[in-house]
């Protein structure tokens, strides 16, 4: 499999065939659900007519964001009129409707918290963003196209509802939870902080960003020396390292994450901890807790090339980044190339993260 450092129209192509394959899989499929009887027991595309394929539902959305971004860049793909019967089935007001209900069910306070919420937000923040910067704020349910097209529209209204509730729930939920989650798979807080303040900025939901920044910095700002040689747990697809930093760099100004960074990771310039900046071999690809290191090494990617973007260009930790961001990347888009479903049905969109970054 070629190894492109950038999104290109092949790559995207290549990339929307697996996804479209993938969000029509509905078995196996994992769900994350309380039955409280009998009658909860459904198939998963009665539960979630959207979002029913892909394994599980936190997959199925990731893997629509895909889509979503590579229609947007590529507009005269292939796939594209493929991807967009897609979305013009999966996005149906009534089969968003049938989302939102399922929020109101017993036992599903915290269905997909944050995970679930950060994607879904992150495809609501890629579809608008194909309307352009003039489209209105959150909740608003007829924003006016001016960059994309008339279908990015009607599909972005078709999922605002959806958008609202989980930005309703980050709202209500953050200011309850004192500490983070800083392990490296689903339940991380930075990734989830972050997608949301993506989408809460380009929506202009004010009450949101406020939100997500308070707790980025009460969180995180006075992390210092953070033990990165423990990196990776064997089952990360995140480095708790640099996803921290990742969510750092939106909210703090760039003279002053720079100084942030030097004492959250001391040895950056030097690329220690070695560990940290060496991408993490994948023994079994079948194994879909193994596979996780693949997206760690594609969301590494992912980070390191944001964190170098977001530094001064004479800054020396902007070299030591990218260089460890192209082996990262190298390394990740490997494990693309095995088919195997227990990392196919989400993989390409991590790997997009990273040549998209």
């Amino acid at each position: 499999m070629a190894r492109p450092s950038a999104l290109d129209a092949a790559t995207a192509e290549r990339f929307a065939a697996l996804a479209l394959a993938n969000v029509a899989t509905e078995f196996p499929h994992k769900l994350d659900q309380v039955l409280t009887s009998s009658a909860d027991v459904r198939a998963p595309r009665d539960l979630h007519p959207a979002f029913h394929g892909s394994f599980d539902w936190h997959s199925c959305v990731h893997m629509h964001w895909l889509l979503a971004c590579v229609l947007r860049r590529f507009p005269a793909l292939p796939s594209g009129p493929a991807i967009r019967e897609c979305f013009d089935r999966h996005f149906a007001p009534a089969a968003i409707a049938a989302e939102v209900a399922y929020l109101a069910r017993p036992g599903s306070a915290s269905f997909e918290r944050p995970y679930g919420w950060a994607w879904l937000l992150k495809l609501a923040a890629e579809l608008r963003s194909a309307i352009g910067d003039g489209a209105t704020a959150a909740g608003d349910s007829s924003p006016s196209p001016r960059a994309g097209s008339d279908d990015f529209s009607r599909w972005s209204r078709a999922l605002q509802p959806l958008a609202d509730a989980f930005a309703v729930r980050f709202v209500e939920f953050l200011p309850r939870t004192r500490h983070p989650v800083r392990h490296g798979v689903h339940s991380n807080s930075a990734f989830a902080l972050a997608f949301a303040l993506d989408y809460a900025r380009t929506v202009h939901d004010e009450t949101l960003t406020a939100t997500l920044c308070a707790k980025a910095q009460d969180w995180f700002a006075n992390d210092r020396d953070v033990p990165a040689a423990w990196e990776p747990s064997g089952a990360d697809f995140l480095s708790p390292a640099l996803v921290e930093a990742e969510l750092m760099r939106r909210v703090m100004p760039s003279d002053a994450f720079a100084a942030w960074l030097t004492g959250f990771l001391p040895g950056f310039a030097r690329g220690e901890p070695v560990a940290l900046f060496a991408p993490v071999e994948v023994t079994d690809r079948s194994d879909p807790q193994l596979v996780h290191l693949d997206g760690l090494n594609l969301s590494r990617a992912w980070c390191l090339r944001g964190i170098a973007a977001a530094l001064s260009p004479d800054d020396l930790r902007r070299g030591v980044a990218r260089d460890a961001a192209g082996a990262h990347l190298a390394t990740g888009l490997t494990g693309l190339a095995s088919g195997d479903f227990a990392g196919a049905h989400w993989l390409a969109s991590f790997a997009l993260l990273a040549l998209d970054a």
